[in-house]
This record gives C-alpha cells, structure tokens and sequence, in this order.
C-alpha cells in the first residue's frame, strides 16, 4: 500500500504557473521564428517556387506541397504568435481559396520592416490602416491602373485566369500543354455549373471530381452529366428513356443503425433478420411496380436486395458517399428518401435521359445524362503519381472557386508582380502628396509618417521579388510601374538587349524606359496608365476578390500582433 502510495505521488508534478511574455516582438526568439516562417513561404510563392515536404517530428505522413492551406495545416507551433498568424491566413484560404501566400508573406514582411523602421507600434498600426484604405479605394475604381474587366463573351481572360492559378502551384508539375489543357478544362467545368435560363435566385451547379493515378494528364477530360464509379461487372440492356430515379441516403445493409438510439422491443420467436429483409424485398417490389430504373444509395445496399433488383432489370449503384448526394438531387430532381418503413411516395422519384458506360483506365463509369437542362458536370483528372494527382485537384478545386467569384465582381489583377509594384508606386506617390492632410487626420510627425509608408511599400516589393527563386533580380518601370525580372546571367550592360515583356505579360519591352531595381531607392512618381485602343490582354492575371481580401487580412493581422503587449501562455 506505502509502496503504490510512494509510485502515485512520483507521478504528480507540481503545475507550473503561466508564462506572461512582456512585448512579444521585442523578444530575438519571436522575431527569428518569424522571419524563418517568412523565408519558409516566400521560397514556397510562384510558378518557379521551391516545394516543401512536411514531416511532424513524432511520426506521421510526409506532406509535399507549395499550396498555403496544406502547408500552414501541416506545420504547427508553440509560438502564439506565430499560431495567430496561421489561423488567420487559413481563414482567409477557407473563404476565398486564392491567395493565401500572397496574405501570408505580406502580412510578415509588414511585421519584419516595422520592427526595422524603429516606430512606434500605434503610429505604425494607424499609417497602415489609412494605406490600406488607400490601395482598396484604387483597387475599386473603374480607372486603376492595375485592374482588368473580364469579358465573359470571350473565354480567353478566364482560360489565362485559370492558366495562372493552375501554373502557379509547381507540385502540380505541369508542361505548357498540360497546363493550357487542364485550365481549359477547369473554363469548360465553371462554364457548365452556370445555368442557361436565370431565374430569380440563381443556383449554380457543381463539378463532380474523379481522379486516375498513372495515366497522361492530357487524358483529363470534362463531361456534362454525372459519372458514378459502379462494379466492373456491371452490363444492362438499353433501356428506354428517361429513366425514373430513386435514392437513399439511408443505409440499406439490414442492419439496425440507422433506428438511432430509442429502445426496441421484439417478440419472443422472431427472427429479426429476415423481418427486416422482408421489409427490404417490399421496397424492392414498389419501386418495380413505380418503373424505377436506376437504384441509388448513400450508403450499403443488403445484397439480396442488389440481386432481386437486378434480376428485374434495375441498375443498382450503392457507397455513393455524402459529396455526391447534392449532385444527384440537383441532375435527377430526385429527393433523397431516408426511411424505409412507409411507402415511398411518388414525388421523390427522379429521372435521368439515359447512361452509358465509360473506362477510364482502371475505373469503370456509369454516365448519366441530364432528362434537361442541368448544370451538373464532371471532371477527370489524371497524373503520374498520387502526391501530383492530390495537388492538382486541389488547384482545379481552387480554380472552380476563383472562376465563380468573377460573377460577382468580373475583374481580375495584373499578375506576375505588376499589381503589387504598381501599387507601391501609387501608394508612394500619393503618400507624399498627401502628407500634409494624413499627419493632421493621424496624429503623427511627417517623418513618422513617410518611414511607416515607405515600410509598408516596401514590404509590397518585397512580394514582388518573392516570385524570383533562381537568382534574378527585380527591376521596376519608371513610367508603369511594372515588375521585370533580370534573369542571373543577364549582366546591367546588356540590359538594353532584354526585349522579354513585364511579369504580367501587358508591357511588351522595357528597353526605352527608366527602370531601377527593386532593392534600391527610386523618386517618387504617378504610374502612368497604358492607353492601348484594345481592352488590356495580360499573360498572367490575379484573381480579384480574393486578392483584395487577402491585403486587407495581411494589413489587419500585422496590426493585430504589433498590438500584442503580453503574451500569456500555458507551459503544463
């Protein structure tokens, strides 16, 4: 007993008391594992980026991927600032798909030239709040110089909108013609869950994603109507259309799951099984008697019943999964019926024009074809190997995303670093104008002011450079505000001979204008707008929403931690 007694007590530690950090980015250690997350994302950021593989210390799957919501989600940290960073960025990526780098690298270049500039934390946090506002208030306007209207009578800015979403993500490794087909196929997909006839409320449809590991990515292909993985033995005569529909979201195995928790009785000398097959075989006989064709469940079928159905002609197609249920209520008009202890009502039924079956490699298919017109499409995917296959559905995943919010707003952002630079330029210029009215609206010096600026326009350049991995340097425009990159064998003098357009592909040459490099200062000057007779047609465009949300949650997290003055944290 004195000896269990004695073991017990060994056990028990002492609680340690919470640790309160006084001005956490003050602190050497806070400040290196920001500026190790910063370089860790910056190195992960454009189509050139440098991919990462995660590994948890303690074991579990390695993660490869240069895509912001798997590498935040798989890298974690005892530093609460650091975590508050990674939260904030994710919630970003939940709600917009895009840009979650762009968010996250901003958000710590920010953090990192304030702590250089030397101000102090409020006048840094007021002049980044008034320079927000100012980008976002350009970004709207019809005559930014950086912003580009979609035409949606032309699918060419959504093919390049796409384009530069897909290449931008280097796990995917895609060749030119990959790329251009998988962004023409991602088009095709969005352009399907767009329905023809707009009622009042308009509902989009959706895109059902199929992978196939080990074949040519130039096999991916879009299809209008929904593909169903079914048995390989699966054959049937051709049946007349359309095709009556009926489907469960309830298990039919026979098992007594799906009766929840409440109490059953049963009388003695009942063989519950077969009392709950036979209640099986009725549902089969009505939905044979209503003409249904197709039988379709979320979850297992019993394989009596699978027989029996299939016996009398039905197509019986069972594990469908919760993500596909939606689709098949949006293309069949069916109701999901979830009980099988009262007749099934005629209402719930569905149909279909009629289904085929297609091979994809390996996977057998069950194609069904809309009765009408429906905006329910499906996508095949195919790569060489899982860890590409995964990353490129994500990034056709993200694209669909991108896609469907230009019919809320239909613009898009130069890319390629333009966006970022031009806005730099703008915000400089406008901030020393203006310095005069801000100082007096935010309480602070002129000196104060233009240091927090030039920090904050800075730390927009240094998101431009981020793009290079391989050595070059960042030039800018004197005129546009352009981004160029200098390629690292490319020396000053020969500069005059690169002819190789802007990163966003809209300013051809900048052989006859004034350039400077990035990392050195330059006057201040008003980016001068391309008049061309035709709309702007860019290489490489951003996407717009997300992109503008994305600066203001960079701007808004960075003022949050400079505005961290304790840090209390529990070591136990």
């Amino acid at each position: 007993m004195k000896l269990n007694s004695l073991l017990l007590m060994s056990r028990l530690v002492k609680k340690s008391p919470s640790v309160c950090t006084d001005l956490p980015l003050s602190s050497s250690d806070v400040c290196n594992k920001l500026h190790l997350m910063k370089e860790f994302l910056r190195s992960s950021y454009g189509p050139t980026a440098r991919l990462k593989q995660v590994h948890n210390n303690i074991g579990g799957s390695v993660v490869t991927s240069s895509t912001s919501s798997v590498l935040l989600q798989a890298i974690a940290s005892s530093q609460p600032i650091i975590s508050l960073i990674r939260s904030s960025i994710l919630n970003h990526v939940s709600r917009f798909s895009d840009c979650g780098l762009f968010a996250a690298v901003f958000c710590l270049c920010l953090l990192e030239q304030a702590g250089q500039c030397g101000l102090r934390k409020n006048v840094m946090i007021k002049v980044n709040k008034h320079l927000l506002s100012l980008c976002t208030g350009y970004l709207q306007q019809e005559d930014c110089g950086c912003k580009v209207k979609l035409d949606f009578c032309s699918s060419q800015n959504l093919i390049t909108l796409a384009r530069s979403v897909i290449s931008s993500k280097p796990t995917c490794v895609l060749t030119e013609p990959e790329s251009d087909h998988i962004s023409r196929l991602a088009v095709q997909a969005f352009l399907l869950t767009v329905p023809c006839n707009i009622p009042d409320t308009v509902r989009l449809g959706r895109t059902a994603t199929i992978t196939i590991e080990g074949h040519s990515v130039l096999k991916s292909a879009v299809f209008p109507g929904l593909l169903l993985s079914t048995p390989e033995n699966l054959c049937f005569d051709s049946l007349c259309s359309p095709l009556h529909v009926v489907l469960f979201s309830i298990s039919l195995a026979g098992d007594l799951s799906e009766i929840g928790d409440g109490r059953i009785e049963m009388h003695q000398g009942v063989d519950v099984d077969s009392q709950i097959l036979d209640q099986l075989l009725e549902l089969g006989k009505q939905v044979l008697k209503d003409g249904v064709k197709l039988f379709l469940c979320q979850k297992v079928i019993h394989p009596v019943l699978q027989h029996y159905l299939r016996c009398n002609g039905v197509i019986v197609i069972e594990r469908l999964g919760v993500s596909l249920m939606e689709p098949l209520i949006q293309l069949t008009g069916a109701q999901p019926v979830a009980t099988l202890h009262a007749t099934i009502p005629s209402t719930v039924y569905g149909k279909v024009h009629n289904v085929c079956i297609r091979q994809f490699g390996s996977k057998t298919m069950l194609h069904l074809h809309p009765a009408g017109e429906t905006a329910i499409c499906s996508m095949i995917l195919c790569h060489r190997n899982e860890t590409m296959l995964n990353e490129l559905k994500l990034v056709c995943q993200t694209t669909e995303h991108v896609l469907r919010l230009t019919l809320r707003e239909p613009f898009a952002l130069l890319g390629g670093g333009c966006t970022e630079t031009h806005l730099a330029a703008y915000v400089r210029h406008k901030s020393k104008n203006e310095v005069s009215e801000s100082t007096s609206v935010l309480g602070c010096s002129q000196t104060e002011y233009l240091l927090a600026a030039e920090a904050f326009c800075h730390s927009l350049e240094l998101v431009a450079t981020s793009l290079e991995h391989d050595g070059g340097t960042s030039l800018i425009d004197l005129t546009h505000a352009h981004h160029w990159t200098l390629p690292s064998d490319v020396t000053e003098e020969h500069l005059e001979g690169v002819m190789a357009p802007c990163g966003c592909g809209v300013v051809e040459s900048c052989q006859n204008k004034t350039r400077s490099y990035l990392d050195t200062k330059y006057a201040g000057f008003s980016p001068a707008p391309l008049l061309t007779a035709s709309p702007l047609q860019a290489t490489v465009l951003d996407s717009f929403t997300p992109k503008v949300n994305a600066l203001g949650v960079a701007v808004e997290t960075a003022n949050l931690v400079l505005d961290v003055r304790y840090v209390i944290q529990d070591v136990n």
